[in-house]
């Protein structure tokens, strides 16, 4: 599965291209038409470099620290050099939700309160329960600030797409594109949305993508190879 690394989570040129979010729909795209949740992981650890700067509230950050350590653990065999791991990934799964929820309880509404929701959705899509997850990223969407809420809509709307509500998933992402964020770029909704409509609108798909396949960089490499896979072309 497709991970942000720490050292990525502390560069603003993330916040500027969908190169990782891209390489993650291309690797995964049934698991992610399947599940619904499986897309959105690799997109939570976005926000956690807020982490990484700054040293204000440092328990609750160094608490969050903690919890995102356990999410990114090894599954397997202990691995040299490496001080967690767990023997699967359900087990995983459970220290990671105890974990966060922990958080959540302790600093409710608080930013590490809302990544920490953010984080047991992300989980609990993960594992095919997705009107749960939809629940924490709706409360993280009423809630957060806008940075926050913007990712919480933009996995909302890939639940929406697994779960057939085509409609209100293109409602949501046309929003984003419309008021784009840090965290929820114009361009990352709009490939989203495109490769989302494209086994049923690819018309509506090359259209989307037809402004940015002159782009410089990830995101027009990412639009060509979305229209590369339209029919007719």
């Amino acid at each position: 599965m497709a991970r942000i690394t720490r050292k990525e989570l502390k560069s603003d040129k993330f916040a500027l291209e969908v190169e990782h979010t891209v390489t993650f729909f291309e690797d995964h795209q049934k698991e992610i038409i399947r599940y619904g949740g499986a897309g959105l992981v690799a997109i939570l650890l976005i926000i956690g470099y807020i982490i990484y700067s700054g040293h204000q509230h440092a328990q609750r950050e160094d608490a969050l620290a903690r919890a995102i350590a356990i999410q990114e653990a090894p599954v397997g065999e202990p691995t040299p050099g490496i001080n967690m791991n767990f023997p699967t990934a359900d087990v995983k799964a459970q220290v990671a939700l105890k974990t966060f929820s922990d958080i959540e309880n302790r600093y409710p509404g608080t930013a590490e309160g809302y990544i920490s929701e953010y984080y047991i959705g992300a989980i609990t899509a993960d594992q095919g329960k997705l009107a749960e997850a939809a629940g924490h990223f709706q409360s993280v969407a009423d809630k957060a600030d806008s940075k926050y809420a913007s990712l919480a809509k933009y996995s909302l709307a890939q639940i929406y797409f697994a779960q057939g509500k085509d409609a209100l998933g293109e409602k949501t992402l046309r929003d984003l594109m419309a008021h784009p964020t840090l965290y929820v770029s114009k361009d990352q909704a709009t490939l989203t949305l495109a490769r989302l409509l494209l086994p049923k609108n690819p018309a509506e798909t090359r259209k989307l993508l037809d402004p940015l396949r002159s782009v410089q960089g990830t995101v027009g490499q990412a639009a060509l190879n979305v229209l590369s896979q339209l029919p007719n072309r």
